[in-house]
């Protein structure tokens, strides 16, 4: 019998330790709310280092004035920071889409996409990211993203989105 009360006794001892410490795994443990990485979940927006986070927080789009493929300030400003966090995550590659409203016909619009993908493209090189991590696709006025037939709609039309992505260098 002495040696089942002892028992008991030990058990809850140890029971309240374990319960009593928040940092019972170590700090930096997964889901221990400590350390750097405290509430970052792998692969989630929080998570500075995924797609997700370039998305949402960097920022994966730039937006032009009608028939311009000039890069304005606000655009060089979310470029900055694209070139930023491809020179930190040197794992990913990127694709730059450009893209056009529907005015204009299709050949103009290819076109002037390509213009806008490859203004991007190369403010990116300039920042140090290396060429070949980095592929243009002019898609013209096929991929709307948003349908309308005024200039509210047409505006967020006119853009380049740099599109994340891992895998082997693009040619």
């Amino acid at each position: 019998m002495t040696h089942f009360i002892r028992f008991l006794a030990l058990s809850f001892v140890l029971l309240a330790a374990a319960c009593a410490s928040p940092d019972r795994f170590g700090e930096g443990a997964a889901g221990g709310g400590v350390g750097v990485n405290a509430g970052v979940v792998p692969g989630s927006a929080s998570d500075p280092t995924s797609p997700a986070f370039f998305q949402q927080t960097v920022g994966d789009r730039v937006f032009f004035l009608v028939d311009q493929s000039t890069l304005s300030p606000e655009a060089q400003t979310t470029l900055e920071a694209q070139a930023q966090w491809l020179l930190t995550n040197t794992d990913y590659q990127a694709i730059i889409e450009g893209h056009a409203d529907e005015q204009g016909t299709t050949e103009y619009n290819i076109a002037l996409s390509a213009r806008r993908a490859n203004a991007v493209r190369e403010f990116l090189v300039e920042r140090g990211i290396a060429s070949n991590r980095l592929r243009t696709l002019p898609l013209g006025k096929e991929r709307p993203a948003s349908l309308c037939g005024n200039e509210s709609c047409w505006s967020q039309n006119r853009r380049a989105v740099t599109i994340i992505s891992t895998g082997a260098a693009l040619s």
